[in-house]
């Protein structure tokens, strides 16, 4: 099958910014398989180690299955990203038809084995790399999905799942992509994993990645689903990676699967966005009790807060779902 590769090529004072509203664009067309050509500086805290060049030129590419509709869904990618200008980002778009293996490797070139903390490594299957007494190593083919640990707000999710989770917590995974959070959650001792996505193409790969890590079957489930569609049960300690108007929409549901001893960890928050997620933490009677920043992006940890405590779930966290 042919595809059209689109490359939007952009301009910006704020990367960060353009990254998430041209991203947004393609998923918004439901075109997975995006590659950021954005190389980020070396984080002051140590999460992550980049060691791919500074690109000439800032640039988000989208593969496009090449059908009937193929030129009529450019025509409005085209429309989406002009009124970026609006916000400070020029954009100039490229276009080539290439065929079905080059699409499904291109993004394969920006993925290298990458230190998280300093137990947490994150391997690509097609690298190598000599595994260290202590290390945790998480064997990773994201495929398509988003999720492959190098991006900021993947490795601070990574390093609080490391500071916040216990060994025989209960995890959900709100967002789960290639299942890298479910992995290492799992890895740090969880005791059982929840993992629920809107694309069935990422619950297939984190099924993968999960067996590719021989993570036992038995303590995990993958569901299809929004999270109100899931029961609303208590868990040791929730995760959601996703962007910051997403979180703000879903904190009532995630404040429901709270007790007084979660920690919920939030990411995908662009800087000028986290007032708007912590005017929501605060509706929801939740609290920050850690925060990181690396370059122009946040991840919080909340807490219910001390009045809500009473009020928390007290049943035990359910062993086995159901589809």
């Amino acid at each position: 099958m042919k595809f059209k590769k689109i490359t939007v090529f952009f301009e910006t004072d704020t990367i960060p910014l353009a990254e998430e509203l041209i991203c947004q664009i393609f998923f918004s067309f439901n075109i997975n398989g995006v590659v950021c050509d954005i190389p980020l500086e070396e984080p002051d805290e140590g999460f992550g180690t980049h060691t791919l060049p500074i690109p000439e030129h800032y640039s988000i590419t989208g593969y496009l299955p090449l059908l009937d509709s193929s030129g009529i869904i450019l025509e409005q990618i085209k429309t989406k990203a002009a009124k970026l200008m609006d916000v400070g980002i020029k954009v100039e778009i490229v276009t080539a038809i290439v065929d079905e293996q080059e699409w499904a490797d291109a993004w394969k070139a920006y993925f290298n084995v990458t230190r998280i903390t300093d137990r947490i490594i994150i391997k690509p299957q097609w690298k190598d790399h000599v595994e260290k007494k202590g290390e945790i190593v998480i064997h990773l083919d994201p495929g398509m999905a988003f999720g492959t640990g190098t991006h900021p707000t993947t490795a601070m999710c990574l390093a609080f799942i490391e500071k916040f989770l216990s060994p025989g917590a209960t995890f959900l995974d709100v967002g789960t992509g290639s299942g890298i959070l479910m992995i290492t959650a799992a890895k740090l001792g969880a005791s059982y994993l929840l993992g629920i996505d809107t694309d069935e193409a990422a619950i297939a790969i984190a099924r993968e990645n999960l067996d590719l890590n021989g993570i036992d079957p038995s303590i995990y489930h993958l569901l299809c689903h929004t999270l109100d569609q899931t029961e609303p049960l208590p868990y040791d300690c929730i995760a959601a990676n996703i962007i910051a108007q997403v979180i703000v929409d879903i904190l009532p549901d995630i404040a429901l699967r709270m007790t007084k001893d979660t920690t919920t960890i939030l990411s995908g928050i662009i800087r000028e966005r986290q007032a708007s997620v912590r005017t929501a933490i605060q509706a929801n009677q939740l609290s920050v009790v850690h925060e990181e920043y690396i370059d122009e992006w946040v991840t919080l940890a909340v807490k219910k807060n001390q009045a809500q405590k009473n009020q928390a779930l007290n049943n035990p966290a359910q062993k086995c779902y159901t589809a």
